[in-house]
């Protein structure tokens, strides 16, 4: 039952979630998420594992269990999508997904029989919409944010769309996957069972690489291929969804197609706004204030509330209203400038590109330093210590900027770590 949980089991399991950049927020309403998701003694061996992708030998050596044991438990999880399994070499690996962007979104991308989806789907409601302390720390904390705003390609001019590189455009995600997977989008999945859902399309949730190819594995996404996702990417377009997805230029493992009223990031663009919780495009809107009509059909489409509409200051016509953006909030996404039919919007770019990491573990480094648990994956599970693991970790320390160094070298209390900074350091002065 899920209202009769073992505490202590699923708050191991909490820690364990927690000893990762993104983690999950202690609650009453967590505990009873994950005793939906997790039978008591599973909880107790997924918070044993390691952060980083282990083999069965591993997880069976961590278990003290026989090695067709251990496969059979594994297996098992990651059919429920609670582990990610990754094909690489011949080698199966596994991985313990974040809460968001994974487990909790695969346990509603597709309709199953195993779960209440209806109960599940209103804790997460409150453990999401309504305490709100996990969301406001998954988007708000730190400067590495877990997802950016993709570009809507179809309103780009010639003249600009030459500014935008090829990690900023959904359609060259979808074009350069090694495995694509549609599932039913958890936020309006998730609204659906408490009666809130809108009404733009639900089977358009969007996953890829390795992530796509563990979830078509056991049914949790259909495959397919490049022609069909570009007519999904249209059809979202055609839907004025926004495109957010995983905040690294290299294997995007998901892009959501957002709505204002139902998607997560969105709600929490809106709710922590001054907090920056979702990495924009690289170009803001330019309003044209000589031909704007203040028609107000962009502030209606703006999943944000960046649009809206002011005085136009017109002695002759005291009523008029021109559009207004706060660029402080806007996420550049472009949707506006679709729904603008007086020609009175175009998208510009920023005078300053945004930063975004270049792969998965770039950015699980760089947000472990700034929320203070970089000692969390360089000394992950000794038992399963790899100086290869080690060396990517560092890896991408050296690459940062200084300051982000010594944060690194603050947490870890390394002189190994500070050795390596200042010899890099030296090298860039010879």
């Amino acid at each position: 039952m899920a209202h009769q949980t073992n505490t202590s089991v699923y708050t191991h399991l909490t820690n364990r979630l927690n000893r990762f950049p993104q983690g999950a927020t202690p609650s009453k309403l967590l505990d009873k998420i994950l005793a939906m998701l997790f039978s008591e003694k599973e909880a107790h061996l997924v918070s044993l594992v390691p952060i980083k992708p282990f083999t069965t030998i591993k997880a069976a050596k961590i278990w003290k269990m026989s090695l067709s044991k251990t496969q059979e438990v594994l297996d098992r999880l990651a059919s429920r999508a609670i582990l990610v399994d990754i094909s690489q070499n011949g080698e199966t690996q596994y991985a313990l997904p974040p809460p968001m962007a994974g487990f909790f979104e695969f346990s509603l991308m597709r309709v199953r029989a195993d779960i209440d989806q209806k109960v599940l789907s209103e804790l997460f409601y409150q453990y999401l919409n309504v305490e709100e302390d996990f969301i406001r720390d998954l988007f708000t904390l730190g400067d590495t944010q877990l997802g950016r705003v993709f570009i809507h390609e179809p309103v780009l001019s010639n003249d600009h769309a030459i500014h935008v590189l090829d990690y900023e455009r959904a359609s060259q995600v979808i074009k350069t996957a090694s495995h694509m997977g549609i599932g039913t989008c958890y936020c309006r999945h998730k609204m659906s069972h408490i009666n809130n859902a809108c009404d733009k399309p639900m089977e358009i949730c969007m996953t890829f690489n390795t992530t796509a190819a563990s979830l078509i594995k056991y049914g949790h996404a259909k495959s397919v291929d490049v022609i069909e996702g570009l007519d999904l990417l249209d059809q979202a377009y055609e839907s004025d969804l926004v495109q957010f997805g995983e905040n690294v230029r290299e294997q995007v493992n998901f892009i959501c197609n957002c709505c204002g009223c139902c998607c997560e990031a969105m709600i929490a663009a809106r709710r922590f706004a001054i907090f920056n919780p979702v990495h924009t495009s690289n170009f803001i809107p330019q309003i044209n204030f000589n031909t704007c009509t203040g028609c107000g059909k962009c502030v209606t489409i703006c999943p944000v509330e960046a649009m809206t509409l002011v005085s136009a200051n017109d002695p002759e016509h005291l009523k008029k209203k021109k559009a207004h953006l706060n660029k402080d909030i806007c996420l550049g996404c472009g949707l506006c400038v679709r729904a603008c039919k007086e020609d009175s919007l175009e998208l510009t770019p920023l005078s300053q590109r945004v930063i975004t990491p270049l792969n998965g573990t770039h950015k699980a480094v760089v947000m472990a330093i700034e929320r203070g648990k970089l000692q969390h994956l360089i000394f992950d599970n000794k038992v399963l210590f790899s100086h290869r693991a080690l060396a990517a970790v560092l890896g991408v320390i050296l690459k940062l900027p200084p300051v982000k160094q010594l944060l690194a070298s603050q947490q870890v209390k390394s002189r190994y770590l500070e050795t390596l900074i200042s010899k890099m350091e030296c090298s860039h002065l010879i």
